[in-house]
């Protein structure tokens, strides 16, 4: 009740499974179905550092499921004492495994409410940095995309299309946590992109321009001002830009290359891409600015 002290507050009750009755394949398809996972609005996390990071960032822990029979560490202690609201299911250990995603079964598993899909959820800075990915295929390139976004200092992320899924298991893994840290959210189309862009706040420093990564651009990513406010957008890793995003963009850009590799994997680069802004961010100094124009590109 409101109001009420943690110590006064009622314990939880604990739900204990020892058969593969209906919570116990509820969590099985949280770990497996997409489509599921959206509908029940939440998803399962795994591993110290991303639980400690959703509890730090305080997203909402509906769940903690732990073994039964098994003493918890002080961690595990500290993190059920945290959640006062989850649910506390005490599972039979040979279950417990088969829902870990690890070679050694993890202490704790957090069953963790999914955030709104809700673009106002990326605060801008001055000058704004966000990225695009449109139809991920893998989900540990959009995991390591959000751990490089959250590491270079970018502002959010969008995901568009139909692709991996930002709560998939290995996406989260592939984040290390940075998922709870960097805001990330799932929009249909690059239409919804450009009202969004159009409607970003100006104490972003400005008009947000977009630029998109193509390997054969005839503009090198260094040859572009990315001091001023910029969304990046990367594309499929099969078939690249969608034509909407080509159109969408003011310019495409190709990371120059001198090797015998003739592209690069999506996640490496983005971070090349964020890394760059970075490096002109920090220098105040860019390339002259690419003529405006049409972006170009196949």
């Amino acid at each position: 009740m409101p109001g009420q002290s943690r110590s006064t507050r009622p314990a939880p009750a604990v739900l204990r499974v020892s058969s593969e009755n209906s919570l116990f394949q509820h969590l099985e398809v949280l770990l497996r179905n997409r489509a599921k996972r959206h509908r029940a609005g939440e998803f399962v996390v795994e591993g110290v550092q991303a639980i400690n990071l959703a509890r730090a960032k305080r997203w909402t822990f509906n769940a903690l499921v732990y073994a039964a029979g098994r003493p918890l560490s002080g961690w595990g202690q500290e993190v059920l004492a945290g959640a006062p609201g989850a649910a506390r299911v005490e599972m039979a250990p040979h279950l417990l495994a088969r829902l870990s995603e690890r070679d050694e079964t993890s202490e704790l598993l957090a069953v963790l409410a999914t955030p709104p899909d809700d673009p106002a959820r990326i605060v801008l800075h001055d000058p704004a940095l966000a990225l695009v990915f449109d139809r991920p295929v893998s989900p540990g390139n959009l995991g390591q995309i959000v751990r490089s976004a959250d590491a270079l200092g970018a502002d959010g992320l969008l995901v568009t299309g139909h692709g991996a899924d930002l709560y998939d298991p290995q996406a989260v893994r592939a984040s290390r946590g940075s998922l709870f840290a960097l805001p990330a959210v799932r929009l249909a189309s690059p239409r919804d992109v450009a009202a969004w862009q159009a409607g970003a706040p100006r104490a972003a420093g400005g008009r947000l321009q977009l630029v998109g990564g193509s390997g054969a651009a005839a503009t090198a990513l260094d040859e572009v001002d990315l001091r001023r406010p910029t969304l990046l957008v990367l594309g499929n890793e099969t078939h690249g830009l969608s034509r909407a995003y080509r159109d969408l963009c003011d310019v495409l850009v190709r990371i120059p290359m001198s090797g015998a590799a003739d592209s690069l994997n999506v996640a490496s680069a983005a971070s090349i891409m964020l890394y760059e802004a970075g490096r002109q961010r920090r220098s105040g100094a860019a390339a002259p600015e690419a003529p405006p124009g049409p972006p170009g590109g196949p």
